[in-house]
């Protein structure tokens, strides 16, 4: 396909690739497939597996979850697999390729998502218009980034390494959490409570500090990759009383860091949380947990109730994202 883009959001669990067809104007998505990271040695051999023989592009990006220094990136959730523009381009026969930190690819993708595709957990009383915006991420880890406002209405995506910053205890039993943590990790950063491994560890703390017995059915499902989604199965449903207090407390470290990071970068504007958690906790975040600890700001309380706030319903934000800032290769 001479029109072709090739997409990817490479994450620490699975790789998101997609191909698009741009006519100049406009991107349409041709077809996408997911796979399991850790199965391939690279981004190379993704992008390989998917176009499959004697596929050209016309150009490539590639969200990855890490920091990306001169096109390089060795990312954090991904400590095996070495990730190089310039490889990946060789590759491709070539092609202007460009490789991003996974949330610069997301933030990109949020401004042009359509309403229908946003849930609103709090409803902004300011004209966003010219102001910064902010983009959070729980998944396998923490992503952070900005929206930067420019001129004629656009943004300039800011990537960050925000959910490697310090966690920042609110309450006796999160100072207790990070001392848990401390003595588990040393080094105790947001990430470690706010992904989905971290919420394992919220709920490892609750348990091993309270002397808690795990019931049998929930230790067969803690296993691998599925414990965060059943310790989320288990607290939306309320089966587990451990379970609900660990969403419980993780819900109130992502609002406070959500506003953290709102405050950090002026984003009057708005904030976005993208990610693969988001969407599926939705209801644990609309019972008005979330918004108690995003507006516990003291002085900047009221600022930060009036912030639009939206959760992507789209799973494939960072997909599209990462198509745009490809097809501007061009």
């Amino acid at each position: 396909m001479a029109d072709a883009i090739l997409a990817g959001d490479v994450g620490g669990t699975k790789s998101h690739l997609g191909l698009y067809r741009h006519d100049g104007r406009a991107l349409a998505l041709v077809r996408d497939e997911t796979y399991p990271t850790h199965e391939f040695g690279s981004v190379e051999e993704i992008a390989a597996q998917f176009l499959g023989a004697n596929h050209g592009v016309r150009a490539a990006c590639f969200g990855v979850p890490g920091l990306v220094i001169r096109g390089r990136s060795h990312a954090t959730n991904l400590p095996s697999m070495a990730i190089d523009q310039e490889s990946i381009a060789r590759s491709l026969g070539g092609v202007p390729t460009r490789i991003v930190n996974d949330l610069v690819a997301t933030a990109y993708g949020m401004i042009h998502l359509d309403p229908s595709e946003f849930a609103t957990l709090q409803r902004g009383a300011i004209d966003a218009t010219g102001f910064n915006r902010a983009v959070i991420a729980a998944g396998t880890g923490l992503g952070e980034a900005a929206l930067i406002a420019v001129a004629d209405g656009r943004f300039i995506p800011i990537s960050s390494e925000g959910g490697h910053a310090d966690f920042a205890p609110r309450g006796d039993e999160q100072v207790e959490l990070l001392r848990y943590l401390a003595r588990k990790f040393g080094h105790v950063t947001f990430e470690r409570v706010c992904s989905g491994p971290g919420l394992v560890n919220i709920y490892r703390f609750l348990t091993e500090t309270g002397g808690v017995n795990e019931p049998a059915w929930l230790t067969e499902q803690l296993t691998g990759d599925g414990a965060p989604a059943a310790i989320s199965k288990a607290a939306l449903q309320k089966t587990d009383p451990v379970c609900v207090h660990a969403h419980e407390v993780f819900v109130d470290v992502y609002g406070a860091e959500a506003s953290n990071l709102a405050l950090k970068v002026g984003a009057w504007g708005g904030v976005y949380l993208g990610g693969g958690i988001a969407p599926k906790i939705l209801p644990a975040l609309q019972d008005g947990r979330f918004l108690r600890s995003f507006g516990d700001k003291g002085r900047m309380s009221e600022a930060l109730a009036k912030i639009d706030i939206k959760v992507s319903l789209n799973p494939a934000a960072a997909l599209a994202g990462a198509a745009r800032l490809a097809a501007e290769l061009i």
